[in-house]
């Protein structure tokens, strides 16, 4: 059996549901009919074969509405691997810090690029850290307080699947400096993430190596499901950019949040609608049993 979520918080209506339910029947899917998990907010359609068919006939077709296809069984996940930039939070760090260096359009056309899957992740990153040095250290804190924000439901959904026993982990191509005190804020159980090398006060130009990059991400998956001993369909990897593509791919439900085209197209699953407790949904659990922010 498969599940089919459709998601689309406060716009959900049973004739989107009635619609679904009927594209699912024509392309052969044998669905069951569908069930609220939340009123307007969020529903379930069952249905016997067809899990690509379903994708293809469902995915992007409702305006305003997320759809997440998947198997019924081990549908709520016990380990959560994240992206940071622009997936736990709203903004990219290194080009909102190259804000106060003077230079965020130049460096924000190479994270752009290299997020699309248009160039070498590590080449890119040195790059764009070449750039910022001599930048004043202090420049971090300040670009944190100023420029930081958590992405809509990040705190929710780290919450909720930690109160039900599942790891979360935050690994991110970005600094320690930025995604530790994000990972503390949200309630990861910790955080991976590159370290800014600074000296006599100020960027040294450089990272410290080796670079956490897209196989830092896959390999973090791999290691923390083998150490919790769970079975692959119990994962869960959540990212918008191209270095997230590996984790994604072999996670138990991989999925592209607003994310570039190219891990867009790649994904299992996409959210592009609604904000982070669209996974809460997706796992099948309902508004009564989050944890608030």
């Amino acid at each position: 059996m498969f599940t089919a979520t459709l998601i689309a918080a406060g716009r959900l209506s049973p004739q989107t549901l009635s619609s679904a339910v009927e594209r699912l029947a024509t392309a052969g899917c044998v669905p069951s009919g569908w069930a609220w998990l939340d009123e307007g907010d969020a529903a379930d359609i069952g249905f016997e074969v067809g899990l690509v068919a379903a994708r293809t006939t469902l995915q992007g077709v409702f305006d305003g509405v997320d759809v997440v296809v998947q198997p019924s069984d081990r549908r709520e996940k016990r380990l959560l691997v994240a992206d940071m930039d622009s997936t736990m939070i709203t903004v990219e760090c290194i080009d909102e810090l190259a804000d106060y260096a003077g230079i965020k359009l130049q460096i924000a056309e190479i994270t752009e690029a290299a997020m699309r899957g248009e160039l070498d992740f590590a080449a890119a990153l040195d790059a764009r850290v070449a750039l910022l040095k001599g930048l004043d250290a202090a420049a971090i804190e300040q670009c944190r307080n100023e420029r930081v924000r958590l992405m809509p439901g990040a705190r929710t959904l780290v919450r909720t699947m930690r109160s039900r026993g599942a790891k979360t982990i935050l690994v991110s191509g970005g600094f320690t400096a930025f995604a530790e005190p994000v990972a503390a804020d949200i309630g990861f159980d910790r955080a991976i993430a590159n370290v800014l090398e600074v000296g006599k006060g100020v960027l040294a130009g450089t990272v410290s190596k080796p670079i956490v990059d897209s196989s830092t991400k896959e390999r973090t998956l791999r290691e923390a499901r083998a150490e919790l001993g769970l079975a692959e369909e119990l994962t869960l990897a959540v990212g918008d950019g191209a270095n997230d593509l590996a984790m994604i791919d072999i996670a138990g439900l991989g999925v592209a949040y607003r994310a570039k085209p190219v891990v867009a197209a790649a994904a299992a699953a996409r959210i592009d609608n609604n904000d982070l407790t669209a996974l809460l949904w997706a796992q099948g659990i309902r508004r009564s049993e989050w944890v608030g922010s």
